[in-house]
């Protein structure tokens, strides 16, 4: 009799918990389709955005809100449908495919002001499409790879990278013939600092020169390009990373609209055959020089 009402406490206990996970799960459910509802609507309604294994297990999981209830047998297994992890680049990948043309162009103001908005939000960071009166002639294009920037007098591919070897499977990409657009660096090896070696690593070639009113303001604009911190953004991914402008370039002819060093395409996932990819990138404004360089997740 003991053992059968304590089995009746457990069963009563699963029964409670259930219904409360149950409910939690309706609540999540109908809290993602009343914010973001449209957006994965759209998103959905073009083909190419159907293979996303991410949005496709969101989908799995939210359904519709009419279809919320939980039918595991087990606190764990309620547990574990009702926390399953739900990627936050998905919401961000649909509301950009939202906004963004069907082709790779330049931006409409509309557009900018729109995913600027978007981004700073996301990432807890201000974002602009001009700063100081002064903007790139797109922040919308196809981004392709480039090699390796000399650091400093001397410096070559053999010792380029720490010594841990973390970074050596880019070694293959060999370094640029010539400088960046400002030279190098650092004066010498020993007077390279971390901040120099980040600024390489995370560095964007964008063709300055293509700037509205560059010709007529050169030596402001060169000042104000010189390692200024932007955001870069794959949109079919939602992947982010803070990169400083160190070269200038490519040429039109190329096909290309601005270049990544090997570990800014690595981390974007922009190494397909091709070498380049659609990219948004924005100025972060930052004159405290508080964000850091390399990798950015959503907050």
């Amino acid at each position: 009799m003991l053992r059968l009402s304590f089995f009746n406490k457990k069963k009563s206990h699963f029964e409670y918990l259930h219904s409360k996970w149950s409910q939690r799960h309706k609540e999540l459910q109908e809290n993602l389709w009343t914010k973001h509802g449209d957006t994965i609507h759209s998103f959905l309604s073009k083909p190419q955005n159907l293979a996303m294994s991410t949005l496709a297990g969101m989908v799995l999981l939210t359904t519709t809100p009419a279809n919320a209830m939980v039918s595991s047998n087990s606190a764990s297994q309620v547990q574990q449908s009702t926390f399953r992890e739900i990627d936050p680049n998905t919401f961000m990948m649909s509301d950009l495919a939202n906004v963004l043309p069907s082709q790779v162009q330049p931006l409409t103001s509309d557009q900018e002001n729109k995913i600027t908005d978007m981004l700073s939000k996301d990432f807890n960071l201000s974002v602009k499409a001009e700063l100081n009166g002064i903007r790139l002639d797109r922040n919308y294009g196809l981004i392709g790879k480039e090699q390796h920037l000399a650091r400093f007098p001397g410096d070559q591919i053999s010792i380029h990278f720490d010594s841990s070897g973390e970074s050596d499977k880019y070694a293959d990409t060999g370094m640029a013939p010539g400088l960046g657009a400002w030279g190098y660096f650092a004066s010498s090896q020993s007077e390279l600092t971390s901040e120099d070696d980040l600024r390489e690593k995370y560095y964007i070639a964008v063709p300055t020169f293509l700037a509205p009113n560059f010709n007529e303001n050169v030596a402001t604009y060169s000042a104000f390009f010189k390692y200024r911190k932007m955001l870069v953004v794959n949109p079919d991914n939602g992947k982010a990373i803070i990169a400083d402008i160190a070269d200038s370039g490519p040429a039109p002819f190329t096909g290309k609209n601005l270049g990544g060093s090997p570990e800014v395409m690595d981390y974007l996932e922009r190494v397909d055959g091709a070498q380049k990819g659609p990219v948004l990138y924005f100025f972060i404004d930052d004159p405290n020089n508080t964000v850091s360089l390399g990798p950015i997740s959503m907050k």
